[in-house]
């Protein structure tokens, strides 16, 4: 059985194209009719500030399925550990016998996350913006900022807000050439894409502050009480696009708006069905859309995939 640290994992996979490329295949095998994907198992720990989600499925053509454990505890920087943790056990789709033990301490998770949402934001964006705003200052953000600028046509200009400041400071000074947000008010009205990465419970960005022709991609809710945006926000966007609707209308950034019957679940559509060219993205320039990305466990798969691959290659 294969067994690999997180330092070994870092060596094999990082923001490249082949795991970006995995990545967007991930989305649209939910859409396509590969993706057996159960429903998520979360535990929540209200009083740590943390939760737990549990991801496992199986895309069809694959040797391998997976299930992942990833738990997040967001008060823990202020006591020198990471906010995030976890690990992928890999067995064979055909024996059943487990393959590999992936102890990636969280890092799977954080590089799908930040490579699916930059996947999620290029597919939607207008092709000549250039202006992204990162809502959060922790290891997600980290982890888009490196994802965006990988896969930026054009380039970026980056910057950030947190509610911590000394973290965004710090945070921007590790990525180099970001610019830190005193006001988001002021930033979310300036930017051509805003993409939130927060714990939030209570919504940070409001409808009026999006401008025409916005795109934002909203990644923090993926659990029950989660929100980062307005409701009158989602109601507003042209387009809603979601990894996985049921996902999003049961505990995404969608699930609060449908609940209060401003959208529907017609009102939507999936990010695959945009990469496989069946749905339209956005339609004008002047559209605001919306991608609500709860985290599926086919980019999970598709990381484990492509790890154990690579591993076995000798890279």
């Amino acid at each position: 059985m294969l067994q690999l640290s997180r330092s070994q994992i870092e060596q094999i996979i990082s923001t490249d194209s082949g795991a970006a490329a995995a990545v967007r295949d991930a989305y649209i095998a939910i859409c396509d009719g590969r993706a057996n994907v159960p429903p998520v198992g979360h535990i929540a720990f209200p009083e740590a500030h943390g939760d737990c989600h549990i991801k496992y499925g199986h895309i069809a053509g694959d040797d391998i399925f997976a299930v992942k454990i990833a738990a997040g505890f967001y008060d823990n920087p202020a006591c020198g550990l990471p906010s995030s943790t976890g690990v992928v056990l890999v067995f064979s789709a055909r024996t059943g016998q487990m393959e590999a033990l992936l102890n990636d301490e969280g890092y799977l998770t954080d590089l799908r996350t930040g490579l699916g949402g930059a996947v999620a934001t290029f597919a939607l964006c207008r092709p000549e913006a250039r202006r992204f705003l990162i809502v959060g200052s922790g290891t997600q953000a980290y982890w888009l900022a490196r994802a965006l600028r990988h896969l930026a046509p054009g380039g970026v200009e980056l910057s950030l807000w947190g509610r911590n400041a000394g973290r965004a400071e710090a945070l921007a000074a590790r990525l180099g050439d970001v610019r830190v947000a005193r006001n988001l008010e002021t930033a979310c009205r300036a930017a051509e894409v805003i993409i939130t990465a927060t714990p939030a419970t209570v919504p940070l960005i409001r409808a009026e502050w999006v401008q025409p022709g916005c795109h934002v991609t909203a990644i923090g809710a993926d659990s029950p009480g989660k929100q980062e945006l307005e409701s009158a926000l989602v109601a507003r966007a042209d387009q809603r696009v979601a990894d996985m609707l049921s996902q999003s209308l049961d505990h995404g950034e969608f699930a609060t708006a449908r609940a209060e019957g401003l959208i529907t679940a017609a009102d939507c559509v999936e990010l695959g069905a945009v990469l496989a060219g069946s749905a339209v993205g956005r339609r004008r320039p002047e559209d605001i859309t919306l991608a609500d990305l709860t985290g599926v466990a086919t980019q999970d798969i598709a990381m484990a995939r492509t790890v154990i691959a690579r591993a076995k290659a000798g890279r």
